[in-house]
């Protein structure tokens, strides 16, 4: 689910619990952020009848009344939402305890340790960490981009930013203006999902590409936020990760693992190059200039002539 529409159910959730009396639409408009941005009221019925129904199917018992003036209005009762006290056992507590390590090197590290000395202040039991001192291996997402931080808070807060893009095939950062949806970590690379302003279309950025600093921006978003934002299906098809045809390429020996984790076949060619037949889809001649000077396209013709263009394109830059 993306950010901001679990942030607006959370909102809207709250404004239905905490009213004694039905609150019309205008009413919930009026007290919503996301509600008061939205372009038009047609825009807003939609929205605001998406979430009630989604509200409603995650569990929260939303009643529907009609005032004497003919106006309906909505109100969630505590009474009709209380939910029963919530107990751990000892294997549910340690699984928490190993999703909090997965946040470690990020921001969210603190909220992560905070969460789980409440919960263990409520009665959570305090169990060995097995997975500590038995095992090698620790769950963790690698957070290493600068960027990280500002562009999830800008995600969360729904903040246009702007920031400089370095694209694969150029030697100059651009700059970009984006109104940023969600993170995802795939691959072990971190993208962010946004509407790009000056393109006026949905684009994907990969963090490790931006240059400087992420600078914050005023005013609301432009264009409404997917209800579910796929980052990384968008990812993969750039990535050729869909692919239907295949390609031949050589590679030199000692590099390239990507491209070897992906080969359908691998056969030596000696001289310290190696022939490996790999999917190829959308996007892989960006993928395969990053590899310089070690990658070589034989066929097909037209995906060779794509990597050409790209680094003569980089050379006149």
């Amino acid at each position: 689910m993306a950010i901001a529409k679990a942030e607006r159910l959370m909102n809207l959730a709250l404004c239905l619990l905490g009213t004694r009396r039905p609150l019309s639409k205008r009413e919930l408009r009026g007290s919503i952020e996301a509600y008061l941005e939205a372009g038009s009221d047609d825009a807003f019925n939609r929205m605001f009848e998406r979430d009630k129904d989604d509200l409603r199917e995650l569990g929260l018992v939303i009643e529907t009344v009609e005032n004497l003036d003919g106006d309906t209005g909505y109100l969630a009762r505590r009474d009709s939402n209380r939910l029963p006290p919530i107990t751990l056992d000892a294997e549910e507590a340690a699984a928490l305890g190993l999703a909090a390590k997965v946040w470690q090197q990020a921001r969210l590290a603190g909220a992560a340790s905070g969460a789980l000395q409440k919960l263990r202040a409520a009665g959570m039991p305090e169990t060995e960490d097995a997975y500590e001192v038995q095992s090698a291996l620790e769950p963790r997402i690698p957070v290493h981009e600068a960027a990280f931080e500002p562009l999830m808070l800008a995600c969360r807060d729904r903040r246009p930013v702007t920031f400089d893009y370095r694209k694969a095939n150029s030697a100059r950062p651009e700059q970009r203006q984006v109104e940023p949806w969600t993170l995802e970590c795939w691959r072990g690379h971190w993208y962010l999902a946004g509407w790009d302003r000056d393109r006026g279309a949905e684009r994907v950025f990969r963090l490790s590409r931006i240059v400087g600093k992420v600078r914050s921006r005023a005013g609301a978003f432009t264009a409404e936020v997917p209800d579910v934002v796929t980052v990384r299906e968008t990812v993969e098809s750039w990535a050729g990760e869909t692919a239907t045809r295949t390609a031949l390429i050589r590679l030199r020996a000692d590099s390239g693992y990507p491209l070897r984790a992906r080969a359908i076949s691998v056969r030596e060619l000696g001289d310290g190059w190696e022939e490996l037949e790999i999917p190829y889809g959308h996007g892989l001649d960006a993928w395969l200039v990053e590899f310089g000077p070690d990658v070589v396209v034989q066929e097909p013709a037209d995906l060779r002539a794509d990597v050409v263009d790209r680094l003569r394109a980089v050379a006149k830059d």
